[in-house]
């Protein structure tokens, strides 16, 4: 049996179609790396040296904070966070660095610290119900549970004696 020109030419056709097969699906489970947050040199890091520099130098060395502490302005934190991802699935965090700032009342560095990704919790948020408390209502309760208590307390008229909020407090 003789190999035609045209034979080979099929033949090449589809080892060059499961080639591009092969590399789109192999291509869609690379491992994925995205860095969120502040990307600081680790050497102007090192350079803040408490009692040495203040708030000013701090932002011109390393430019706004990744966010600052709620209740005061003197702790800046710079925030960076390495994730790592496998195809379909949700990013993990890999590494994370805090790098923390603390500011006395002048405004001059109290204390420099890192923390890594030991504080990095998992919250699972529960998509189906919201946990309330109080009492468990069917819907038709209520819809109609509320049926002859309106006006049900005290005399509730415009001429009445009762001043008190909606509790007869």
């Amino acid at each position: 049996m003789a190999v035609t020109l045209k034979d080979m030419i099929l033949k090449a056709r589809q080892a060059a179609l499961a080639a591009c097969v092969v590399a789109i699906v192999a291509g869609g489970c690379t491992r994925i790396r995205n860095t969120q947050g502040y990307i600081g040199d680790p050497d102007t890091m090192a350079a803040i040296k408490p009692g040495v520099d203040n708030k000013d130098s701090v932002a011109k060395a390393l430019g706004r904070p990744s966010l600052a502490a709620q209740w005061t302005d003197n702790r800046w934190y710079y925030v960076t966070r390495l994730t790592k991802q496998l195809a379909f699935k949700d990013p993990r965090p890999a590494t994370q660095n805090i790098f923390m700032v603390d500011f006395d009342a002048k405004g001059n560095v109290k204390k420099v610290s890192r923390r890594g990704l030991e504080l990095a919790a998992n919250i699972a948020p529960n998509r189906d119900v919201t946990p309330t408390l109080g009492k468990k209502k069917s819907f038709w309760n209520a819809v109609f549970g509320n049926i002859g208590r309106v006006g049900a307390g005290p005399s509730s008229g415009p001429d009445s004696s009762n001043t008190g909020g909606p509790n007869g407090s």
